[in-house]
């Protein structure tokens, strides 16, 4: 597209609003941004819009960031996980996504928002650096930075590396918050798919502790009977 602004994008939003979506989209936001509203548009429509604009600077896709409308916001992010995803990408562009990510992570404020541009943004930019920044957001008092250090892994685990994920879940396993817990159960899962035995050896260690909610999520993919022999250490 040309001439691909912020403006543009939040009026292309704009001639697809919806009143019926509106409280739809409400029940998504989790975050505490009581100055967050909503447009009234689906994901589906939020990301083909995106995709519209995935040549957008990113002083216009930080614009975006600053807008009180979810919608606006995921758009943001969306246009930052297609730009990751580009073959055309360069080391100096990744960098730049991953560097307003983290600088504007105030912005990113919602589960969802986290969940779509993480793995590609933050795990894709530090695949092949050391992941100290990971390490250092599991320790946040920021629940959205620790879902981030959480989620991010997922590139890692999609090449063959779980241990950063297992790590991770480590200093998580425990946290007070079910949107971490969710997050996870669902990454030691999916790690779990190519190490089996070190989600075993992870749940061995924390099942009798873990929020039930995070054993769950992690058991998903197991048998009847493995499942039942981890519910059932949960319950010892």
């Amino acid at each position: 597209m040309t001439n691909p602004t912020a403006e543009r994008f939040i009026q292309e939003l704009q001639q697809h609003q919806n009143e019926a979506e509106i409280e739809k989209m409400k029940k998504f936001f989790k975050g505490s941004d009581e100055n967050t509203k909503c447009l009234g548009l689906n994901m589906r429509t939020v990301f083909q819009i995106a995709k519209q604009f995935t040549d957008m600077p990113l002083t216009e896709v930080e614009q975006l960031l600053e807008s009180d409308y979810y919608e606006v916001r995921m758009g943001a992010v969306s246009i930052m996980d297609f730009q990751a995803k580009s073959k055309k990408i360069s080391d100096d562009q990744r960098q730049a996504l991953y560097e307003l990510y983290i600088r504007r992570h105030d912005r990113i404020n919602n589960w969802d928002f986290v969940d779509r541009a993480a793995p590609s943004v933050v795990g894709n930019y530090l695949l092949d650096k050391p992941k100290d920044k990971l390490y250092e957001m599991a320790h946040s008092s920021d629940i959205w930075e620790r879902r981030t250090a959480m989620v991010s892994t997922y590139s890692f685990i999609k090449q063959g590396n779980t241990e950063d994920t297992f790590a991770i879940a480590e200093i998580l396993v425990n946290d007070p918050e079910e949107l971490i817990n969710k997050a996870v159960g669902s990454f030691i899962r999916e790690a779990g798919k190519k190490d089996e035995e070190k989600l075993k050896s992870f749940l061995n260690k924390h099942a009798r502790t873990m929020p039930r909610t995070t054993l769950r999520y992690a058991i998903e993919k197991f048998d009847k009977s493995t499942r039942d022999y981890y519910l059932n250490l949960k319950k010892s």
